[in-house]
């Protein structure tokens, strides 16, 4: 499974989110490390334990 994500840069480490829940950011001391916490936020947000975590999907239209 391949996961899309956004990052970037930032004094002191690098932050950065899942592109299926933008409202989620995590951060990490390098970019190794903030590849880490993003699997750990699929990881739980994927579980369905949380309520109501909103998330981006697409529909298809003809």
């Amino acid at each position: 499974m391949k996961l899309d994500y956004t990052y970037w840069e930032e004094e002191g480490g690098y932050l950065g989110y899942l592109n299926e829940f933008p409202d989620y950011w995590t951060q990490g001391d390098d970019l190794n490390d903030l590849k880490v916490n993003l699997l750990d936020l699929h990881k739980e947000f994927t579980a369905n334990t949380i309520p109501n975590i909103r998330r981006v999907s697409q529909l298809e239209a003809s």
